[in-house]
């Protein structure tokens, strides 16, 4: 048996590589759009031709390349017959085997991420006729399972699942590997784990989820804390069913003036630069979210509308083609063109950069001690904020800023607070395109708060200091 894991760390996505070296055939499971190129170049240099593409499910966070790879292979897109998929495809049943010389691929059922949901067992036959791993797709993470409310009722999942997990994964032997589709950083789950591959007896004994023997307290505990859904969740999965191709965006140069028209078009500036860089200066109405901050497509995601024609600024031509494609991930392919030359461009042409006005922790607790007119907002999730804040402060998480920018006082200075001082300033640009200026960046966010021992409260209860 051949076997290897490809993976993102942007959303946390897993695409593998399964087969016979002896028969010399594969197949792949979960590619993701980005994924094409080096999928076949692997298959290439391992000697073997693709002949099934399987997809667990049809992907709501990111854009599948079964397309690109079945027209460059001539392999078999291979997926559940509840799938709906528009495409030409084999459909899948519980049960089915798929042979690759002496490895077999069984079909397991697993439904309650969605109806479709497959899990894939292989089997080397050379070896045993038990499976020697198993590939979870968004039924089994690694210390998580999949949240069960992005294709029907939550409690209507988590029931599904429930029995998936119990009458179907955890009855493989212990010592079975499980490769799930999803690492750290996906909004299909809540895992936060950075391992890549884990074993069912592993997961049985110590996976929160698994270790709940009742299933109406499962269904409670999972669809209790749950990731902000994600708002292009149905536009992603249509595209993974539809019969087209989907598209691959790229970005051509602009010149600072192209950049200013387009602009005035109704075009949105997105500048995908370090936060410091941001900070120091930028092109006013411009949104930050950082290539290189994390969870790049998430945030977009939550942040922008699919349609919006984008105008990216980047510290170079790489960065920028490396933004497009990651676009592509999340179906965002409306892109008018980067800034050439970046930000020195603009200001040699004598274009206005703006600022963005911070201030440190210690600062806002001097301003707090001196009840100075001004309003501390808490831009991250409602988990976090139930954890811990300031005392005082308003919550909006930075997704929900541009739908509730009529709760903040225009006339008051806002300082603006997150865990690490990255969404925060994402939030302050979001408020600047809002025309609300009196926007201070809190740098460092709760983190160097909490490192300067300074007060915090719960909802009820003062939790470190006095006033």
């Amino acid at each position: 048996m051949y076997f290897a894991q490809i993976t993102r760390q942007d959303i946390g996505c897993a695409a593998y590589l399964a087969g016979s070296t002896d028969a010399g055939e594969a197949a792949v499971i979960d590619p993701r759009i980005d994924m094409v190129d080096e999928l076949i170049d692997l298959a290439t240099r391992e000697g073997l031709r693709i002949r099934f593409i399987l997809e667990t499910h049809n992907h709501a966070d990111h854009v599948s390349g079964h397309h690109q790879l079945a027209a460059r292979t001539g392999a078999v897109i291979a997926v559940h017959e509840l799938a709906g998929a528009a495409y030409p495809h084999q459909p899948l049943h519980d049960g089915d085997i798929l042979a690759l010389g002496e490895v077999r691929l069984r079909i397991i059922h697993t439904p309650g991420h969605r109806p479709e949901h497959i899990s894939i067992a292989a089997i080397d036959t050379s070896r045993s006729n038990d499976p020697w791993l198993v590939l979870t797709g968004d039924s089994l993470f690694i210390g998580d399972v999949a949240r069960p409310d992005l294709a029907i009722p939550g409690v209507e999942g988590a029931e599904a699942l429930f029995h998936s997990l119990h009458q179907q994964l955890l009855t493989l032997p212990e010592g079975t590997m499980a490769y799930p589709a999803h690492v750290s950083g996906s909004l299909c789950g809540r895992v936060s784990n950075r391992m890549t591959g884990t074993t069912i007896g592993f997961e049985r004994r110590f996976n929160p989820a698994l270790v709940i023997a009742s299933q109406a307290d499962f269904v409670r505990y999972m669809t209790e804390s749950l990731p902000e859904r994600p708002p292009n969740m149905a536009r992603i999965v249509e595209l993974n069913k539809g019969a087209e191709p989907p598209l691959v965006a790229r970005a051509a140069p602009l010149t600072p003036e192209e950049v200013r028209q387009r602009q005035g078009e109704g075009a949105l500036v997105l500048d995908i630069r370090s936060d410091h860089t941001f900070v120091s200066g930028h092109i006013p109405g411009a949104i930050s979210v950082p290539l290189d901050g994390g969870q790049f497509q998430n945030r977009v995601g939550l942040l922008i509308p699919p349609e919006q024609r984008l105008i990216l600024v980047a510290d170079s031509d790489e960065q920028a083609a490396d933004a497009a494609l990651a676009l592509s991930v999340i179906g965002y392919t409306s892109i008018a063109g980067y800034l050439a030359g970046g930000i020195e461009c603009w200001k040699q042409v004598g274009y206005a950069e703006v600022p963005l006005a911070s201030i440190t922790v210690q600062q806002l607790r001097e301003m707090q001690m001196n009840k100075a007119s001004l309003q501390v907002l808490d831009v991250r999730e409602p988990s976090e904020w139930n954890e811990e804040h300031l005392e005082g402060a308003l919550h909006i998480p930075f997704y929900r800023l541009a739908a509730n920018a009529n709760l903040l006082d225009r006339e008051r200075p806002i300082a603006v607070i997150c865990g690490g001082g990255t969404r925060s300033i994402i939030a302050s640009s979001v408020l600047h395109t809002q025309h609300i200026t009196q926007v201070l960046n809190v740098t460092g966010g709760m983190d160097a708060w909490k490192a300067a021992h300074l007060p915090t409260v719960t909802e009820h209860m003062l939790t470190s200091g006095t006033y």
